[in-house]
């Protein structure tokens, strides 16, 4: 049965919100949903509309389960607060979750060994390394998704399967090392298997948009953790590097050799471990950052627009620059989606939802002129994999910004809702991980391995 779009932000935003909860497994969050959507569908059918099933169902659920209760009371502003709010809730103080961490500690410690024994095996061939740079990392965080959503073994083919293939590309393609197709496979690589991660996190569901969005927010999430990790890190070394040379002791081999190559893999599953356990907190610190983000990167994008005009002719923009302003293009759809999957789907449309409009409005003016001071320079110079690779990034930027500026807009005249905007970044996410994948696969073999 086909549900309406009011009616799933409400099923989304109360899904959203018992997936948060520790003590609650994925298969639990399925098994709760089902049971509300049929008695949504039930009610349905005896007449009741989309909120008025939704307020019965989520009262019944409230009163089976102490946690539709909690949501009802941190909610209690909302349309369903007279009806599911109940006095009896006790709050249960959350047993320490010992195993989980294990897994966590072993898998980080799993991720330090393999990193350690890729750069013995590989030596100093830099190409190679950074062409395995993330398969030796990123088995270990799917696999704690995998363990966290107690994945069927279809579901782990599904993931396993086009990561081995990856990892036979990688590595049987004869690059010339150093090569074009060999660095842009590199770098498109990760892209890849972190969308094939983010298979795995959502537990196979990747039809659902909802799950999609789940995975963008834990993206931006895991992203600011893994920055506080590294930056306390980063402090803590730096005073023991300080204490130590006091003393007349040289840290910086023990440095190379065993903290980056345990430090950096490890931090990122126990990031995402911590995403996962304290999504309660990251979720008041995430509107924030969007708020204040957002304003300075129009100013950045505004300021660039002012650099490229000043530029004299597209063609002798330099090479290094059109680079660059691809990386700040990316920033900017992180950016984009990160506030998108930060924001209440059910609030009216307030002033950041239009200066999102004016990030958007910006950032297509910067990619028009980048792809005009591309197609000058193939005009001028020819094709080469790095300006097919790059072209075709952008091409697949525009039409993203385009299409959610467009949305957006709809949004701020009230004519569509906000989850079409959602649902739009979500479904459109697979693209760039099919575009990364021909990148590396296709690339090679056209241009040549040079």
């Amino acid at each position: 049965m086909e549900l309406h779009t009011e009616l799933e932000a409400h099923i989304g935003r109360w899904r959203g919100y018992v997936q948060r909860r520790q003590a609650i497994s994925a298969a639990d969050v399925e098994e709760m949903e089902d049971h509300l959507r049929e008695q949504v569908a039930d009610l349905q059918a005896n007449g009741l509309d989309d909120d008025e099933a939704f307020l019965v169902a989520i009262r019944r659920l409230g009163n089976l389960d102490a946690v539709s209760r909690e949501f009802a009371r941190e909610h209690s502003d909302r349309l369903w607060k007279q009806l599911v709010l109940v006095p009896e809730d006790l709050d249960d103080a959350a047993a320490p979750r010992w195993r989980e961490l294990g897994v966590v500690l072993a898998l980080a410690v799993g991720a330090g060994v393999a990193v350690k024994a890729g750069l013995a095996w590989l030596g100093d061939d830099g190409g190679l390394l950074a062409r395995n740079a993330g398969l030796l990392v990123f088995p270990f965080l799917a696999g704690y998704f995998a363990w966290k959503r107690r994945l069927t073994g279809r579901v782990a083919a599904a993931v396993a399967i086009p990561f081995v293939a990856l990892a036979v590309v990688l590595n049987v393609y004869p690059f010339g090392s150093p090569g074009s197709t060999e660095l842009l496979a590199a770098l498109h690589a990760p892209v890849v298997l972190w969308l094939l991660a983010g298979v795995a996190y959502v537990g196979g569901k990747w039809r659902s948009d909802g799950r999609r969005m789940d995975f963008v927010r834990f993206t931006g999430e895991l992203a600011i953790y893994y920055t506080l990790l590294a930056l306390g890190g980063a402090v803590l070394i730096g005073l023991m590097f300080g204490v130590l040379q006091i003393v007349g002791l040289d840290l910086e081999p023990v440095m190379e050799d065993w903290i980056l190559p345990f430090g950096v893999p490890g931090a990122l599953i126990v990031a995402a471990w911590l995403v996962e356990a304290k999504q309660n907190v990251v979720e008041n610190i995430a509107p924030v950052l969007t708020r204040v983000f957002m304003p300075l990167t129009i100013v950045m994008l505004l300021a660039l627009l002012a650099v490229l005009a000043s530029a004299g002719g597209l063609v002798d923009v330099d090479r290094g620059l059109l680079i660059l302003m691809n990386a700040i293009l990316v920033l900017v759809l992180c950016l984009l989606l990160y506030s998108i999957s930060a924001r209440d789907s059910l609030a009216a449309p307030g002033l950041f939802d239009i200066l999102q409009l004016v990030l958007l409005a910006a950032a297509l003016a910067v990619d028009a002129v980048m792809l005009t001071a591309m197609l000058s320079r193939i005009a001028e110079f020819g094709f080469s994999p790095n300006k097919i690779a790059a072209l075709g990034l952008n091409l697949l930027l525009l039409v993203h910004l385009a299409w959610a500026a467009w949305l957006t807009i709809g949004f701020l005249r009230r004519r569509r809702p906000f989850g079409a905007l959602e649902r739009w970044q979500t479904r459109y996410l697979p693209v760039y991980g099919a575009w990364a994948a021909i990148v590396v696969v296709v690339f090679p073999l056209v241009f040549g391995f040079a």
